[in-house]
């Protein structure tokens, strides 16, 4: 079919994953896909809205494609994701270009949708919002964007927890866990494919299994995918700090193909503000948990993330989370100022801080953690590191790579020289010779 399609996917990677499915799926059905925007008929913009900052991207994201139709020959905008399932019907009546909203739960049916405007036999904005209650879509073919050495795998869709500053769960539902056939499927062809890492992502990966096998289930998953044998490395995001049990840590520290690295984002650490943003535990649970990984597993990387400036937040909540920060010694972290997000319970709530005061607390951490890094960078100079290859720096002369310690797209990278040419997802020994602020710098150890 003569029938071009573009595509604009925006946000985290559950998105671009969500992006390659329909990209797939258009391919199947015989559309032509093009990156050359002028020349579609249809464009589709994947939208994120978590957050204010995301939500603004997506808006000036779809204006940008609106624009095809007076300068190129677009013919059908439109618009899925998670600002369509928050603003469905807004979208329609603001942006009047955009012909058709399709809500989170409504993805797979996008083929349809466009065959039926291609075909003229739709006309006019429509806007389709299914109940987000399926997973089936993620079996479709999924169309992989990049040759990355690594690819990002969703195993669940949705989130059963209720933090009070959080919209997910309005956008994609409840949890819904994959099948751990239908992942290992999955699995198999990324690695046929030349993928030599899997990175599992979720709203929180340690649920996985609790809602079709009764019982967490997430290890059993990392045991069957660590026996595909082209797969070198597995990897762990987002997972929820009261769910992580001692048979997931024990995986960790045995298991050579999945990466010594938690993300557990904690959020803050003052019993009061943890309490008012919907989480379980408390403080002096996170605190034994993270001294307890620590001790379990030798050489462990630690990510967070945390929000400053929650409604309530008194300088000495914030006073105990920065002096927890400089405590943990986190290898990684990330940080965010409380962003109000009308839809969920914190919108409502009394004492919002000044955008003046959310920020400078923000950056006060941030400043901290810099001191984190640096010291942890320096403990890691004279070390060799088995790093994996993502390709050639910019300059030409450095190859860049990543060590467990550094997950794609959101952690620093190692760059380091070889003697011999490497290619992309090959695994070799690089002794870090110095930091270059949050990266590293080193050289292909060579044997004797």
């Amino acid at each position: 079919m003569n029938y071009k399609i573009g595509l604009v996917s925006l946000g985290c990677p559950k998105n671009l994953i969500d992006s390659e499915i329909i990209l797939g799926s258009l391919q199947n059905e015989g559309f032509e896909l093009t990156a050359e925007h002028q020349l579609a008929d249809a464009i589709i913009v994947n939208t994120c809205a978590f957050i204010g900052d995301a939500k603004e991207e997506a808006v000036m994201s779809i204006l940008e494609a609106a624009r095809y139709k007076e300068e190129g020959n677009l013919k059908t905008l439109i618009v899925t994701g998670c600002l369509a399932e928050r603003y469905k019907e807004d979208i329609l009546k603001e942006i009047p270009e955009v012909d058709v909203v399709v809500g989170t739960g409504s993805i797979g049916e996008l083929p349809r949708i466009i065959r039926e405007r291609s075909e003229n036999r739709s006309r006019g904005q429509e806007f389709y919002a299914n109940i987000p209650d399926s997973v089936d879509y993620l079996d479709l073919t999924r169309l992989i964007t990049d040759d990355h050495a690594y690819a990002y795998l969703k195993i669940a869709e949705g989130c059963n927890n209720r933090c009070t500053y959080c919209i997910i769960p309005r956008l994609r539902g409840g949890y819904r866990s994959r099948t751990i056939e239908s992942i290992l499927k999955e699995a198999r062809a990324l690695a046929a494919q030349g993928k030599k890492e899997l990175i599992l992502v979720a709203q929180d990966v340690t649920y996985y299994g609790l809602d079709i096998y009764g019982r967490k289930s997430l290890v059993d998953l990392i045991k069957q995918l660590s026996q595909i044998k082209e797969l070198i490395r597995i990897r762990l995001l987002y997972c929820y700090p009261e769910l992580i049990d001692g048979k997931l840590i024990e995986e960790m520290r045995n298991n050579p193909k999945l990466c010594k690295y938690f993300d557990i984002p904690i959020q803050h650490i003052s019993d009061r503000i943890l309490k008012a943003m919907g989480r379980r535990g408390t403080g002096s649970y996170i605190k034994t948990l993270l001294a307890d990984i620590r001790a379990r597993i030798p050489g462990v990387a630690l990510r967070t993330t945390l929000i400053t400036g929650f409604p309530g937040e008194t300088e000495e909540d914030f006073q105990a989370l920065y002096e927890f920060v400089g405590e943990s010694g986190f290898e990684r972290l990330g940080i965010f100022a409380y962003s109000k997000e009308e839809g969920t319970p914190a919108y409502k709530m009394k004492g919002h801080l000044s955008k003046k005061i959310k920020e400078g607390r923000r950056d006060r951490i941030m400043a901290l953690q810099q001191e984190n890094v640096r010291k942890y960078n320096s403990s890691r100079i004279g070390e060799i590191y088995d790093t994996m290859v993502d390709g050639v720096a910019d300059d030409g002369i450095f190859y860049m790579g990543r060590s467990y310690a550094e997950t794609p797209d959101i952690d620093p990278v190692i760059y380091f020289t070889s003697p011999e040419p490497l290619e992309k997802g090959a695994m070799v020994p690089v002794k870090i010779l110095c930091a270059d602020g949050y990266d590293l710098v080193g050289e292909v150890e060579i044997a004797n």
